[in-house]
């Protein structure tokens, strides 16, 4: 079963989501119309929440995960990715804050309060470091990650078409008979 409560709070879905069904969504995490969270992924909001705009898609073996709250941090680090952004295959995110139509390439790691803000490309194999907020429109990669060049229009236009194609994939498997 791909959904867990964790104490009093259960994952909460939009219209028309698509889990795989062996991966895990655990706790309080809210997952928006026509998203889709592929094969083996966890998302994992126990202490802290998790929360997926909508037209986006979490892809196979990745990790979503947060920081608790405390005194100190009386809001932790929850993990908010926005509105189509397309999160490539085992990409690991925790406690970090990613805007609309971005993508997040395979195999990169996104460290406690990150803020990529919209329309950001991250090449596979990344790490961006704890704190780093990043610049729109931007390509960065690497390990730590660097801003490379500005994105090409069509780099951006290719951004949404990445998350729609998604859409059109997960609508398939809704719709299978």
């Amino acid at each position: 079963m791909p959904l867990a409560p964790y104490l009093r709070t259960s994952p909460i879905l939009g219209d028309r989501v698509y889990l795989h069904p062996s991966c895990q969504a655990i706790g309080e995490v809210t997952i928006g119309d026509d998203s889709s969270v592929w094969c083996n992924t966890v998302l994992r909001g126990d202490v802290n929440r998790i929360v997926i705009g909508k037209g986006s898609n979490v892809q196979d073996l990745s990790v979503g995960h947060v920081s608790h709250k405390t005194p100190e941090r009386p809001d932790g680090s929850p993990l908010i990715i926005g509105n189509y952004v397309t999160v490539g295959h085992a990409v690991i995110l925790h406690g970090c804050n990613i805007g609309n139509e971005c993508l997040i390439g395979m195999g990169s790691i996104i460290m406690d309060d990150v803020v990529i803000p919209d329309q950001v490309m991250i090449g596979a194999g990344s790490l961006v470091s704890p704190g780093k907020l990043l610049e729109s429109g931007m390509l960065y990669m690497g390990r730590p990650a660097k801003a490379v060049r500005a994105l090409t229009p069509e780099e951006i236009s290719y951004l949404r078409y990445s998350a729609e194609h998604y859409i059109r994939v997960k609508d398939n498997y809704l719709n299978k008979t």
